[in-house]
């Protein structure tokens, strides 16, 4: 299995770039970070629907797309950790996780994602729900491989 994260903006130098680089390294699978950035003003709806297309552009062929959105459900670490492993055993051979921008996520890449996850009901700046995504992924791969960490 591998992972890729697609996130809008750049974390270049950040103390959240380096807890993300942090998780990333401790998992069992090759993962990688690819960020995309409009650099042009746009009003926020038009933002939001480049950024998603940008997003989309990202995604690997044939990946299991995982849109990180407030409105799909909000797995435990547990229920998160056994949908990784379903996934690990039967599913794809890529995912692709995607964060949104300060707008959130386009509509167009919530219906293209095979899969919504929330990380709850509170509102998190994007650079923190990168480091909240990798914490997690390194929490399942520790939950799946038999540790205690989780707990």
């Amino acid at each position: 299995m591998r992972l890729t994260l697609l996130a809008v903006g750049k974390a270049d130098g950040t103390p959240e770039q380096a807890l993300v680089e942090l998780y990333l390294r401790r998992l069992p699978w090759p993962t990688r970070v690819v960020e995309v950035v409009e650099r042009r003003r746009l009003h926020a709806a038009e933002l939001t629907r480049r950024e998603g297309e940008l997003l989309l552009a990202k995604v690997p062929a044939g990946a299991h797309l995982v849109a990180l959105d407030r409105a799909g459900p909000a797995l435990d670490s547990a229920g998160f950790a056994g949908l990784l492993g379903q996934w690990r055993e039967r599913g794809p051979r890529d995912l692709a996780f995607v964060i949104g921008g300060a707008e959130g996520l386009h509509q167009v890449v919530a219906a293209r994602a095979q899969t919504r996850l929330s990380l709850g009901p509170m509102t998190w700046p994007h650079l923190l729900a990168r480091v909240l995504l990798a914490e997690q992924l390194y929490r399942a791969a520790s939950i799946l491989a038999g540790h205690p960490y989780h707990r």
